[in-house]
């Protein structure tokens, strides 16, 4: 059985490609996966890529990540970084590492984008280098 990395994707990262790509970057969440899914296989893992807009949706896939023993989690929670308690609690409860993605550098941005409630629980922080964030977080991943 493959060594699985979860690559959880929160509310409108669905968009990528055609939401604002001054700052996301015209890469698809498709095409991101695409990149994640041969990246893992030059590696011998597996990735389990998903998206959701909905915050309980995260919350169970991280319980499932536990629940099914992935080595860690790559988590873009997009909005949700700065307002999920929730999504913080669940981090905490899994007891397993999860590293935050970011396209952007949230800390230049606007200042509600400075507080991230996913950074408190995470492992660490991969931000601001576009599509290439989810790349380096799993070559990150690989070395806990």
């Amino acid at each position: 059985m493959a060594t699985t990395i979860f690559v959880l994707n929160g509310p409108n990262l669905n968009l990528l490609g055609t939401r604002e790509p001054e700052i996301y970057g015209r890469d698809t969440l498709a095409d991101i996966d695409a990149r994640l899914a041969a990246r893992a296989e030059e590696l011998g893992v597996a990735v389990d890529c998903r998206q959701s807009n909905h915050e309980g949706d995260l919350v169970d896939w991280l319980h499932e990540a536990r629940a099914t023993g992935a080595k860690a989690v790559l988590l873009n929670a997009g909005a949700y970084t700065h307002t999920s308690v929730a999504l913080h609690d669940a981090i905490k409860a899994i007891q397993l590492p999860v590293i935050e993605v970011h396209l952007s550098n949230p800390h230049t941005r606007e200042e509600f984008r400075h507080k991230s409630y996913i950074g408190m629980a995470a492992k660490g922080t991969i931000a601001g280098f576009g599509a290439k964030s989810y790349l380096i977080a799993l070559d990150a991943a690989l070395i806990l």
